[in-house]
């Protein structure tokens, strides 16, 4: 071993660890890095993550050398990159796709942490810092949206930049703020380039460092939701650990390589995939005289704006108020808290009072708003003995697959035009989506719970 330390800290490797810890960050994020041996294919899509931000930056430092960013030049520069710039179609493709890719690779990941209880305690700080980086990554895809300056970007960013004008007293001016001018405009599109391609990428890169650095100073969940470093050797190594590297980088090569061939497939023969990724109405120059029959936002966003748009007077009379009073009195009779009993009465008297004051545009965007927040206190709402799906009730699996299934509908319905049945089931489906998460502090302690074992269940495969 000696030896060994030795031939670690001469020449070029150990000159630079004597300057930098090279060595040491080596050993704490990777080979020393102990790991849970009974990851499963779930696992694969944090790590695909960081592959497409990778292919994300990489593909966006080379469509700015040609980019333009001036509101008469904007959508010609992308038509010139496209037909004129070698391998620019390409590179531009690459950078379409990949952030739809981005997103349905985050969607699952957050689904996994849903599914083994990955924001449970001692990972909430993860979790807060992974709900941040998806804000951010929101932020970052609506301020790129707007760059092409075809007719949906354009259209979009102004439907999306006026909700905010809903806001009392500071709405109008905020969106004149947010905008830089009274409409979207070149001083909108110069300011928004600024932000996506300097400013937000900074804040997605630090907080990727920030939520590793975080999940390796706790140690990674596992499908089974046990703490693998409570069960050591004498050696002071987890049992039920394996070094991240060279076990599971060469094994998420597999999942990379699985995503690259779909991603190439979508690349090089669907790169529109039916209008989702890519809009048809992208393809026309913006037009500020020429409104589209139907602007909505692109697909990722759209569960939320089908949540925005379910706010109306009648749901908000109907269904809302009595859906909080009823929240109310369940608080009341079954928590032992003060404090919480005084806070839901104070909400739902709040709510109920600003519903027949403020417009119901304004409550759309509070809903939007909120049904991203609320996954911030997921980790204290959860009140469930195990962490994983696994040991749970199977209703509880049941529940959560019904939770996916509602959220794909409500962003089938965000794309949708709007439509009496498409509005109904829009609003059924909000309700859904905040129950389930205002009522887990009760149906996450339901149900008969199976023992967690001591040791992980683990099959070589």
């Amino acid at each position: 071993m000696a030896q060994e330390n030795q031939v670690e800290t001469t020449g070029l490797l150990g000159w630079i660890d004597q300057r930098f810890p090279l060595t040491k960050l080596y050993k704490e994020h990777l080979s020393e890095y102990y790991a849970p041996k009974n990851f499963n294919f779930w696992y694969f899509f944090g790590s695909l993550a960081m592959v497409v931000m990778g292919l994300q930056i990489l593909s966006g430092i080379f469509l700015t050398m040609h980019y333009k960013p001036d509101a008469t030049l904007a959508f010609f520069s992308v038509e010139y990159i496209m037909r004129d710039v070698p391998w620019g179609w390409l590179v531009r493709y690459l950078h379409s796709t990949g952030a739809s890719a981005f997103f349905i690779v985050v969607y699952l990941h957050m689904f996994r942490g849903l599914l083994y209880g990955s924001y449970r305690k001692p990972r909430e700080l993860i979790w807060i810092l992974g709900c941040l980086l998806f804000l951010v990554l929101m932020a970052e895809a609506f301020m790129g949206y707007l760059l092409p300056w075809g007719q949906m970007s354009f259209w979009g960013a102004q439907v999306i930049v006026n909700m905010f004008s809903a806001i009392p007293f500071i709405g109008p001016e905020l969106s004149v703020w947010i905008r830089g001018d009274f409409v979207v405009s070149d001083a909108t599109l110069n300011r928004f380039f600024a932000f996506h391609v300097a400013l937000i990428p900074l804040a997605l890169v630090g907080l990727v460092a920030a939520h590793i650095i975080a999940l390796h100073e706790v140690g990674s969940n596992n499908p089974d939701g046990i703490e693998i470093k409570a069960n050591k050797g004498p050696d002071g190594i987890p049992v039920d650990g394996i070094p991240f590297h060279p076990y599971y980088s060469v094994h998420d090569i597999l999942g990379v390589a699985v995503f690259l061939v779909i991603f190439s497939a979508v690349v090089f023969f669907g790169p529109e995939f039916g209008g989702y990724f890519l809009e048809y109405n992208n393809f026309i120059p913006a037009n500020p005289l020429k409104t589209p029959a139907h602007i909505a936002p692109v697909w990722y966003f759209t569960p939320f704006y089908s949540i925005l748009r379910a706010i109306t007077d009648e749901f908000m009379f109907l269904w809302l108020i009595p859906y909080l009073a009823a929240f109310t009195v369940l608080v009341l009779l079954t928590s032992r808290s003060k404090a919480a009993k005084l806070a839901a009465v104070m909400v739902t008297v709040t709510l109920s009072t600003g519903f027949f004051v403020i417009d119901a545009k304004f409550w759309g965007v509070v809903a939007m708003f909120a049904a991203v927040l609320i996954l911030f206190v997921l980790p204290w709402l959860d009140r469930s003995p195990a962490k994983s799906m696994r040991y749970r009730p199977h209703w509880h699996l049941k529940l959560l697959i019904v939770f996916a299934a509602v959220f794909l509908v409500l962003g089938y319905f965000g794309v949708q035009p709007v439509s009496p049945l498409g509005t109904l089931l829009s609003q059924i489906g909000t309700l859904f989506y905040f129950a389930f998460f205002m009522l887990m502090p009760w149906w996450s302690t339901m149900g008969s719970f199976r023992p967690v074992p001591d040791r992980l269940s683990f099959s070589a495969h």
